[in-house]
């Protein structure tokens, strides 16, 4: 008999199908399944900071432009007394000087969106409010249009070629756009404020929020071209903060409350959410990004500070694994392919006796079916591709067969170039497909291969070699993690262009043969062995810049492959977890999430 815990005052309802929009905390028997099941929550993880290098000058009440890793600082003071019109580059790594803007001054606005383009806006030039305008061409600032009013302590928000400037200076309402040659008035803010926010894609596009009129605000309004709404408060007022992004995903933070503050709030277009602080609370802070999901913050004070923090991962989705359909065999060292978790393909392995199989089954999303067999039984083999078109590729014992999958058979083709072993293989289709690393016979694999639908090609190693690494991507794209290689278990990542590797940001876990999804940007990476034996269950999530640890595994595993198009769902199949394991994991990032309570 089912035990069914913790279940009071809930209604159970009876289904014969899943529901199609279940809501939070839904309970419902699933007759045809047998299973009781309930809607998971959904969560997100909280943006974090993470310390960059510092500017070459601290300084406050300064301007910043471009996105986190191609950004550019100018203007502000020193001392307290002295405008500035020192200008600095970043470009993800460190701070270098370049030339300075024609007029010193602080208090400036600023917009861009590289370290080549940006424009500096109004400020104080020690005696005045000034109208001046610079534009940033890469190398110098020029003197364009002034602005129709002089101010400081304004937001602007957009391109060099399409801007918009509001408030400043005395608490005004006055707005301008700029087109790329002059600027134009239109209508004011619904509230005149200085040391205020903004973000925009254009002059027709844009968000400002908090500032002061004397008191700090909290108010936020968008412009569509024409007039300007009241939306959602911050949920922190504050004034002198900053702010990127657009009108549906920004980000505030930093300022002043009365006191200084880190308080960082995302955006999502209807309200704001609080995510993790900066490091270091400050005011008069320059910024700079793209969205809510990508901001740079640099210098500020009291006391006036060079440092400069990266913000990443806002509104991560977290997801959840769920139970999916038996294995009719169990296995490890299988192949996979497919795009999500309702279909999927695995292939060959180690069945439960210690030997190789050509088994094929395919997945539907709720159960597995055995098709036509591999023509080479085989374990430790790589897979990519779709349910209906896949490649596997080497396995044990080594060799560099490999078959194409038609859905309906699989057809040997040509050989790869280098026999190998649990090797990384991406999830692109099988036209895409991608050999990299492995154990050839001896040794660690550097090699990688890529499949042009007819052959493989060797193209650039990676600068690691890696037994066992987990690949997301295809032969254009791609990010590979983890890996076995003398003398331990690695944590390094590389990112693949096409034509050459790159190493990026490191996993958390280092680990080996475990299972990846996803694409060079949007990549999910599971289970897998440490160096010590111990299996892992843990899960990664890549956003393009940094990998986030997530819900992990149901039942650790390795030397499983996954299967998956994107981060948001994926399958994981089979590995040997003490045992074979037939057991299926969906994993849902953003889409319904189901938990079987029990099954009869």
């Amino acid at each position: 008999m089912a035990e069914y815990k913790g279940i009071h005052g809930t209604k159970v309802q009876d289904y014969t199908t899943d529901p199609d929009n279940p809501i939070t905390g839904q309970v419902w028997y699933n007759e045809t399944a047998n299973t009781l099941k309930f809607q998971y929550p959904n969560v997100t993880t909280s943006g974090s900071w993470a310390t960059g290098n510092s500017l070459n000058t601290a300084r406050q009440q300064f301007a910043g432009g471009g996105i986190q890793d191609s950004a550019l600082a100018f203007g502000g003071e020193n001392s307290g007394t002295a405008q500035l019109g020192l200008t600095e580059s970043y470009n993800g790594s460190g701070w270098t000087e370049v030339a300075d803007l024609n007029t010193s001054r602080n208090y400036n606005g600023g917009t861009g969106t590289s370290n080549t383009a940006a424009l500096s806006v109004g400020g104080n030039n020690g005696s005045s409010n000034v109208a001046i305008v610079e534009l940033w061409g890469g190398s110098s600032w020029t003197e364009v249009g002034d602005l129709n009013l002089a101010r400081n302590g304004l937001a602007v928000g957009g391109t060099t070629t399409s801007a918009l400037a509001a408030g400043g200076d005395g608490g005004t309402a006055d707005a301008e756009t700029w087109n790329g040659s002059n600027w134009t008035e239109v209508a004011n803010l619904n509230n005149a404020r200085d040391g205020i926010a903004g973000a925009g894609a254009s002059n027709t596009s844009s968000i400002v929020f908090g500032g002061s009129t004397p008191s700090v605000r909290a108010v936020t309004e968008t412009w569509n071209g024409s007039a300007w709404t009241e939306v959602a408060d911050l949920n922190t007022a504050r004034g002198a903060l900053g702010g990127t992004g657009i009108v549906t995903s920004a980000l505030a933070f930093g300022g002043s409350t009365g006191s200084l503050t880190g308080a960082t709030e995302v955006w999502n277009g209807s309200s704001w959410t609080e995510q993790g602080d900066l490091s270091v609370a400050r005011k008069f802070l320059a910024s700079a990004g793209v969205n809510s999901t990508s901001a740079l913050a640099a210098g500020g004070g009291t006391p006036i500070s060079s440092s400069t923090e990266e913000f990443t991962g806002a509104g991560v989705p977290i997801g959840a694994w769920s139970t999916g359909g038996v294995l009719n065999t169990a296995r490890y060292g299988n192949g996979a392919a497919g795009v999500d978790n309702t279909a999927a393909l695995v292939f060959g392995g180690r069945a439960p006796a210690p030997t190789a199989t050509a088994i094929t089954e395919s997945y539907n999303g709720s159960s597995w079916t055995e098709v036509a067999d591999l023509n080479t039984a085989r374990a430790y083999l790589g897979g990519s591709g779709t349910q209906t078109s896949a490649l596997g590729f080497g396995g044990e014992p080594t060799t560099v067969i490999t078959e194409l999958w038609n859905g309906s058979s699989w057809a040997e083709v040509n050989d790869m170039n280098t026999a190998r072993v649990t090797l990384g293989s991406g999830s692109g289709t099988a036209p895409t497909s991608f050999a990299v690393g492995g154990w050839k016979n001896p040794g660690v694999a550097v090699e990688v291969e890529s499949w042009n639908g007819t052959s493989w090609t060797e193209v650039a190693d990676m600068n690691t070699a890696r037994n066992g690494p987990m690949l997301s991507g295809y032969n254009t794209a791609a990010i590979c993690s983890g890996g076995s290689v003398e003398p331990g278990v690695q944590t390094k990542a590389e990112l693949w262009n096409g034509s050459s590797w790159t190493e990026t940001g490191d996993i958390n876990t280092a680990r080996y043969n475990g299972g990846a999804a996803g694409t060079s940007t949007a990549a999910l990476i599971f289970g897998g062995s440490n160096q010590a034996g111990t299996v892992d269950a843990e899960t990664e999530l890549w956003n393009g810049s940094t990998w986030t640890e997530v819900a992990d595994l149901s039942t650790a595993r390795y030397y499983m492959d996954g299967a998956g198009a994107t981060n948001t769902n994926a399958i994981c199949a089979g590995g040997l977890a003490g045992s074979s394991q037939a057991a299926t994991e969906e994993w849902s990032g953003s889409t319904i999430v189901t938990k079987t309570v029990s099954t009869d």
